[in-house]
């Protein structure tokens, strides 16, 4: 697939990239180079093949999913600007 200078300004213009009018042949080449390596790999036959989101077969730990109401009230509180009776103080928004 072929991509011409129109199709690449207005890739970029969506793209919201500012391309010079005679950087405009080199993107359509880039993006036509792009496109050509995308169909040789749709050509790869990969029924059976499970996807995977990573080369190396890892699991991330988890942990238990418990409600706590966190334990340290007083640690949470020690960074707000404004703490009152174990409560972030806010003011008033609305009259």
């Amino acid at each position: 697939m072929s991509i011409d200078i129109d199709t690449a300004r207005k890739v970029a213009h969506l793209a919201r990239i500012r391309v010079a009018e005679t950087d405009l042949p080199k993107l359509a080449e880039q993006l036509s180079g792009i496109l050509t390596f995308m169909e040789q790999l749709n050509e790869v036959n990969v029924d059976g093949i499970e996807p995977m989101t990573s080369v190396t077969p890892m699991r991330l730990k988890r942990r238990t999913d418990v409600v706590t109401d966190g334990n340290y009230p007083d640690a949470v509180l020690k960074n707000a600007p404004d703490a009152r009776e174990g409560f972030f103080a806010v003011p008033k928004v609305v009259e």
